[in-house]
């Protein structure tokens, strides 16, 4: 762990020294110890509450100790970055023992003291890399002994495009690359051993109850539970559970409905005021807004930008999204998904494509234009990508992008699509935050597992969004919400304001909003100091922006009476917002910050980087005897066949062969990329389908789509008349104008198309119909009607031709 101090304790075999923290790959993974011999784990149980759009969850882990000899042991398990664990408790034979959040190094101090003089200890802690791994440390656990341990912790709800909420409960920890010599001490790098989900020793249940003012509608999920239950005749509370049987071997998912939209919303929470007479951040009432600003949809008058792609090809990208059934390889997933982007950039910008793994690639020596040749070539280059980068190592590809120089008047826009499987993610999110200035970043986590440490922070810290990808959802989808995100024009002027009453005054937590998207929620926290007015009193928060020259502003009237609640929900998430912000991570957090970092997180027994849980068991009468055993739970194959068991090199994963870590980059020229590509250059100035058919297969969206032109037109070709199911010769034979451009007529042929086989993925491809409108106004307004009514009757559609008006 971060602070090793090797005593020798006498195991069954010799004497041993205490080492640094393994991992197991998922939650279940369970209850480790120092050596690799299995602890029996005999379930997990979590209660799920959710109240609108926040979580309370509370999850216990049972374990029975069945040797003749006492255990050091402990467990590792994934949490997601937004959660703000606050409790943490064993109870031992019947008796409970809460432990203290403390300052982390004397909590190891504390520990190391029990364990020294054979007194049971607990200690929880983030990983030293990571804010989404933490470690428990079970110490002196005697024969016949049963522990359960609890963790308390609440968490935001993240708002899906279509106002859907999603709950995920993490459960799978991916082995995570680590570069050499670094990370050493992460409770990542011990190898587990791996068994079939079959073989494993434990079970896993969990209820959920939902309640919202706004009614629920229904509640899905990518894991079997039972049937929503109503509480209440009025709909607005129900509950679902797990059903029996299932093995954790996949992140549980809950999407909730609500029956009505979400509306803007002020909570006031009590504080401890009367209960803790000291200074703190729990002493007054806080207050959690949340808007939902209605942000016009507004064309921008210049469109520009550098958009780079920095796109995963580790080894592990070969494997599937999910466990579900024909589920695509995320390689091909995210080959398509360039496909898309490329096709939807807009002229005049500037993009690069880089891949990365222990080397990374990158498709020019610095970002172009956008041009039909680059777009071109670009797309070739995509049709060649495969998984084969080696490991996971993303800090020197971002440092490159960084360092390239800046291009005048295009903003730099960098999309980063990864599984997430780093060890030290705090370097990575610093590096971005130490160049946020410069540009916006957006990241996609793809598959179960990915580090929602990585991808929400690096999001977090430089003005972007972040996604995740797993299950049935689309990477395509998510990407182009994104994009159109970044082509949005500039919310500017950003600013919150409050009327409160005489004497009374807030102060924000929240860090200064800088960014603002359409569809967007804004969560802000702020702290009430000074004089409560009577009950019945009003105040008011507002939130003020500009866009385009125009001033908007939001504004919602709220009750001035604080609610109490046991758990502090508000404070507590005020708090980790609070630490989000200030908290880099227990090696790189500025010495300016610690302190803060460190108060806030004691005041409102809030877990940081900084501090640790700690408890040790002081009523036993007489020190544990007998040599200390250690023992180990193996993890599941979570992707389902043995060849996918993944080598490490350097304490990181690959699943392809052994690569050089020295670190390389290739910027290929056309020429040099292969042969292949050369060839198909110099045989045609157009992408021919055929050269590469494993790539697209029968996906003729995608095949469609590759065939546009960066100025957003087609042309009639073989390639498309295939698609249409028709001739060359036919399709030009029905052009209804005469010495009407043939690209108009390919153009016209091509939307409709697009509305008529794929209007359920229009999310996917409008910015690039929008290009082709945009080409069709300039080149071919005056006899659109025409080529309109004429492509429907050649394609046989029954699209409506009154939603291709200009």
């Amino acid at each position: 762990m971060v602070y090793k101090k090797h005593h020798c304790y006498q195991t069954d075999e010799q004497h041993g020294h205490r080492s640094g923290l393994g991992s197991p790959m998922a939650l279940p993974g369970g209850l480790l110890t120092r050596g690799e011999e299995p602890v029996p784990l005999k379930s997990i149980s979590v209660t799920l509450s959710i109240r609108e759009f926040v979580a309370g969850v509370s999850a216990t882990l049972n374990y029975e100790n069945e040797e003749e000899v006492p255990l050091e042991t402990f467990f590792v398990f994934p949490m997601d970055e937004d959660s703000a664990v606050y409790s943490f408790e064993a109870e031992i034979d019947g008796k409970k023992i809460k432990a203290e959040l403390k300052d982390k190094r004397k909590a190891h101090s504390i520990y190391e003291s029990a364990l020294s003089n054979r007194r049971q200890a607990f200690l929880l802690e983030e990983d030293r890399y990571s804010r989404d791994v933490f470690c428990c440390n079970v110490g002196n656990l005697h024969p016949g002994s049963k522990v359960a341990l609890t963790l308390k912790y609440v968490q935001e709800l993240p708002l899906e495009a279509d106002g859907t909420l999603r709950y995920v409960l993490p459960a799978v920890l991916n082995p995570r690359y680590c570069r050499p010599g670094s990370s050493e001490d992460s409770c990542l790098n011990m190898k587990t051993p791996v068994v079939p989900l079959e073989e494993l020793p434990y079970t896993f249940s969990m209820i959920a109850t939902i309640s919202s003012q706004h009614g629920i509608e229904r509640i899905q999920s990518n894991c079997p539970f039972s049937p929503m239950e109503y509480l209440g005749d009025d709909k607005t509370s129900a509950q679902v559970s797990l059903t029996e049987g299932h093995k954790f071997d996949r992140d549980v998912e809950l999407l909730i409905y609500y029956r009505e939209k979400h509306t803007p919303s002020v909570a006031v929470e009590m504080g401890q005021a009367k209960d803790n007479p000291v200074d703190g951040l729990m002493k007054d009432p806080s207050v959690m807004v949340c808007f939902y600003p209605n942000i016009p949809e507004v064309e921008s008058p210049v469109i520009c930008g550098e958009f780079v792609f920095l796109m995963d090809r580790s080894g592990s990208m070969h494997c599937p999204i999910s466990k579900q059934d024909k589920s695509q390889l995320r390689i091909e997933a995210a080959k398509e998904t360039l496909i898309l982007l490329l096709k939807s950039l807009p002229i005049g910008c500037y993009f690069n494509v880089y891949g990365f793994g222990t080397s990374y690639e990158a498709f020019f020596p610095n970002s172009v234009k956008y041009t039909q040749q680059t777009m071109e070539e670009a797309l070739r280059r995509v049709q060649l990508m495969r998984a084969d980068l080696g490991g996971t190592e993303i800090l020197t590809p971002l440092q490159i992008i960084y360092g390239e120089p800046s291009i005048p008047g295009h903003p730099l826009q960098l999309f980063i699509f990864t599984d997430g499987e780093v060890t030290d993610t705090f370097s990575v999110i610093n590096e971005v935050r130490r160049n946020r200035t410069k540009h916006r970043c957006f990241s996609f986590g793809i598959g179960e597992g990915a580090s929602t440490s990585l991808i929400k922070g690096i999001a977090r810290v430089a003005g972007g969004t972040s996604e995740f990808i797993t299950g049935k959802a689309r990477m395509q989808s998510k990407a182009l919400s994104a994009l159109k995100r970044a082509l949005q024009p500039a919310v500017e002027d950003i600013s919150v304001s409050w009327d409160l009453p005489r004497g009374l005054s807030a102060k924000m937590l929240s860090p200064e909003q800088t960014v603002l998207y359409r569809g967007q929620r804004l969560i802000i926290y702020a702290l009430l100091s000074g004089t409560m007015p009577p009950a019945d009193t009003t105040g008011e928060v507002c939130l003020k922006y500009m866009l385009q020259g125009k001033s908007f502003e939001n504004r919602v009237t709220f009750s001035l009476q604080p609610k109490p609640d046991d758990n502090f929900t508000i404070h507590r998430l005020a708090a980790k917002s609070f630490l989000q912000t200030k908290d880099m991570g227990f090696r790189d957090t500025p010495a300016k910050d610690k302190k803060d970092v460190l108060k806030v997180s004691i005041d409102c027994g809030v877990i940081s980087s900084q501090t640790a849980f700690i408890a040790v068991n002081k009523s036993l009468n007489k020190p544990v005897q007998g040599p200390l055993a250690r023992r180990d739970v193996p993890r599941p194959i979570l992707l389902g066949a043995a060849s996918m068991i993944p080598r490490f090199y350097g304490g990181g994963l690959d699943r392809s062969p052994a690569p050089d870590h020295t670190l390389r980059k290739k910027c290929m020229s056309l020429k040099e990329a292969s042969p292949e590509i050369e060839r198909a250059h110099s045989s045609t100035n157009r992408m021919n389908l055929e050269t590469h058919p494993t790539v697209f297969g029968d996906n003729h969206l995608v095949q469609l789509i590759s065939l546009q032109n960066a100025d957003g037109s087609w042309y009639p070709d073989e390639n498309l008349a295939g698609i249409l199911g028709r001739s060359l010769e036919d399709l030009l034979a029905a052009i209804p104008v005469k010495d009407a451009n043939s690209s108009s007529w390919a153009t016209v042929l091509a939307m409709v198309w697009l509305h008529s086989n794929a209007k359920q993925m229009k999310c996917e491809w409008e910015l690039l119909e929008k290009k082709a409108r945009t080409w069709i106004r300039i080149h071919a307004a005056s006899i659109m009607q025409e080529l309109v009514k004429a492509a429907i009757a050649f394609t046989k559609s029954s699209v409506d031709p009154a939603i291709f008006a200009l």
